[in-house]
């Protein structure tokens, strides 16, 4: 069912004579956010506006998180979908959005589903982060990392991808593993941290015992 109310929006955004042939995504994001997501990145692939969608996306969603009464509109269920729908087109008609931005905003908001945009967003920025070849990797530690640490990790890891790929850390600290890392990159986890050994350790002695 939820497949079926992507169908008008991929149409709406579609204004090649190829409409019909997705340009699918460098990355597959699941759920109705990664479907509307996916059709958003072909419309704006075949505009070649897929920078300034995206850029339009992000204005559009830290604006919601810093003004109360954009964020009240989005998200009120109570509001007509037709007054909504017919804002969001003069917002982005007023602020000239392309056309692909617009067209989503619009029909999200005729099929009710603008309390979904923010994780929309979310998997679009995802797709367009491949796109672009960069590769999310998070690294846990016990203490923060220095400058000397965190570039050595960096280039460890790098051996973990393609050459036109280019890896985006994020570093953050949890005291609970003792010592050691543990490491989430693309589609891999890696737990060196001493909390893992010593629980393993601990298991294996009340196995024993």
């Amino acid at each position: 069912m939820a497949s079926a109310r992507c169908v008008p929006l991929i149409r709406s955004l579609s204004t090649s004579a190829t409409s019909s042939q997705m340009i699918k995504p460098p990355v597959q994001v699941f759920g109705l956010e990664g479907r509307y997501a996916a059709a958003l990145y072909s419309a704006a692939s075949k505009m070649k506006s897929l920078d300034a969608v995206e850029k339009e996306l992000l204005n559009f969603q830290s604006s919601m998180s810093t003004d109360i009464k954009l964020k009240e509109f989005v998200i009120n269920p109570t509001i007509k979908r037709n007054l909504k729908a017919g804002a969001l087109k003069h917002l982005a008609t007023k602020t000239s959005m392309s056309p692909a931005t617009g067209n989503l905003l619009e029909m999200l908001a005729e099929n009710g589903r603008l309390g979904k945009l923010n994780n929309i967003i979310n998997a679009f920025k995802i797709m367009m982060a491949a796109h672009r070849g960069e590769v999310a990797c998070q690294v846990t530690t016990a203490k923060a990392l220095d400058d000397a640490q965190r570039k050595n990790l960096e280039a460890a890891l790098k051996k973990f991808l393609k050459p036109n790929e280019t890896i985006q850390l994020t570093a953050k600290v949890d005291p609970t593993l003792l010592g050691g890392m543990v490491v989430s990159i693309a589609d891999k986890y890696i737990d060196m941290s001493v909390a893992s050994k010593v629980k393993r350790y601990t298991e294996l002695i009340q196995a024993a015992a």
